[in-house]
């Protein structure tokens, strides 16, 4: 891993200097490296930059991550800032670090400015000051996704700093919208309007990592290879309506009750990637039970009912294996001494990578199976989730180094559920990979939710080992 070379005199001067600049106790940095302090804070300056759809400016959040890359040497035809008219505050970046073979392509770094809303009032502590206590950071965006995107930028800085020239040119875009579905999106928007200036051979992104036993021993690291696409549907019965003391049969509400209990009960058949199959493989060996022998039953013959019927207890097995569909928000009726004239709901549908928004309605409509119930698309429409290979040039790096940095822990490819700007990238070509390194609690860590937290320890590792795995992807083939 490259180091940043100074002076002890020089480097006690930098700690102490970047420690009052942060507002820091002098406790928080006195353990850190010189490189590390530095990190910290930009780390810090990138978390407290709120970010927030309602009131925040990823935009704001860009720009000074640009000034701290001018400051290490890049120029202005090395970076690229960019935003729209229309959403000023949504902007994002994107860094080149230009390589030695112009006959390798180059390799992209993805993360997101944006963050989930956080109320003070909710909050132990200000979501938006970045607190150390307890091993742990604490702050909206402390772990999503700010974490990353302080990495990549660290480490592009770090690099210039240290005059290492990669074999591979190292591009990172860092975008804002990822956390919103309605809102601008930097990622999709770079992959419609600037596919040029994000043009790799693939890109590494969140979705990864590692998890821990809940009591702080790393058990797992993940590659993540692949995600489910989010489309939301809408399903709407509509009915004349009248006065409420002559009820008849034909009700909306009654009418779209009846639709929401088959789209309950509808089952999407099960499905398996390269990636599915190697994750019940190998995290079903990796068990001790019941479950994990249907894990490897299934693996290696997917029509297996049995051990399907065993898998699906699991609601994260169950959804690893399909399409899933749920109903998320519910409106109807138009006063309280009214029969309702219409009702509807959000049907929030995972689709399985290579599905389609079409068949996926499609699906809805003959489950609700009722013409008086409309199934339309909600916009907007994300692009068809495509699986990126098990690129043994990926893997295998990323298995020697998990092998170094963390011994007789296992890393095993997986799927996401969820959803990340990674589709986007795909539907242009470019495979989309969520890197193992950092990692969480089985909590969940606040992702998402309230006192957000990340694990000082697996941000600092986490930056060493990403270091690591980019170096041998860029000076690699």
């Amino acid at each position: 891993m490259a180091k940043v070379v100074k002076l002890a005199c020089i480097a006690l001067a930098t700690q102490i200097m970047l420690a009052q600049a942060a507002g820091t106790a002098s406790a928080d940095t006195q353990d850190l490296r010189p490189d590390q302090v530095a990190f910290r804070a930009l780390y810090k300056e990138l978390v407290e930059t709120n970010t927030s759809l309602s009131v925040g400016s990823c935009t704001l959040a860009a720009e000074k991550l640009a000034r701290r890359l001018k400051k290490a040497g890049y120029t202005d035809k090395d970076l690229t800032l960019f935003t729209t008219p229309e959403k000023p505050k949504d902007g994002g970046l994107v860094a080149i670090l230009k390589g030695s073979d112009a006959n390798v392509k180059p390799m992209l770094l993805l993360a997101h400015l944006d963050v989930v809303e956080a109320k003070r009032e909710d909050w132990t502590r200000d979501p938006f000051t970045l607190i150390e206590e307890d091993g742990y950071f604490y702050a909206r965006g402390a772990a999503d996704d700010k974490s990353q995107a302080a990495i990549w930028t660290d480490m592009l800085i770090r690099f210039r700093m240290d005059k290492y020239v990669p074999r591979r040119t190292i591009k990172m875009a860092l975008t804002c919208g990822e956390e919103t579905t309605y809102a601008f999106n930097g990622a999709n928007w770079l992959a419609r309007n600037k596919p040029d200036l994000i043009a790799a051979e693939f890109a590494l992104n969140e979705g990864g990592g590692g998890r821990t036993d809940g009591k702080g021993t790393l058990v797992v690291q993940s590659m993540q290879v692949g995600e489910k696409a989010v489309q939301n549907f809408k399903i709407e019965a509509t009915n004349p309506g009248g006065h409420s003391s002559i009820p008849v049969r034909e009700n909306a509400i009654y009418q779209l009750g009846d639709a929401l209990g088959k789209i309950r009960d509808h089952e999407f058949a099960l499905e398996m990637t390269d990636t599915t199959r190697a994750f019940f493989s190998k995290a079903g060996a990796a068990r001790n039970d019941a479950t994990g022998a249907a894990m490897v039953a299934l693996s290696k013959d997917p029509t297996d009912k049995a051990a399907e019927a065993i898998a699906n207890k699991d609601r994260t097995l169950h959804s690893l294996l399909r399409t899933t569909c749920v109903a998320t928000l519910l409106e109807g009726g138009h006063a309280n001494n009214a029969l309702p004239q219409r009702a509807a709901a959000n049907i929030n549908c995972r689709m399985f990578p290579g599905r389609t928004v079409e068949e996926t309605r499609a699906a809805l409509e003959a489950a609700v199976n009722d013409p008086g119930v409309k199934v339309t698309v909600t916009p907007p429409l994300r692009p068809i989730a495509v699986p990126p290979p098990l690129d043994p040039k990926i893997m295998e790096p990323a298995e020697q180094l998990v092998a170094k940095y963390f011994p007789g822990v296992p890393l095993i490819p997986s799927m996401s559920t969820g959803a990340t700007d990674g589709i986007f990238l795909e539907a242009i070509g470019i495979p989309v990979y969520g890197v193992p390194g950092t990692w969480g609690d089985p909590d969940g860590n606040g992702v998402h939710g309230l006192n957000e937290r990340m694990s000082v320890k697996a941000l600092y590792t986490g930056r060493d080992f990403l270091t690591d795995l980019v170096k041998r992807y860029a000076d690699g083939s």
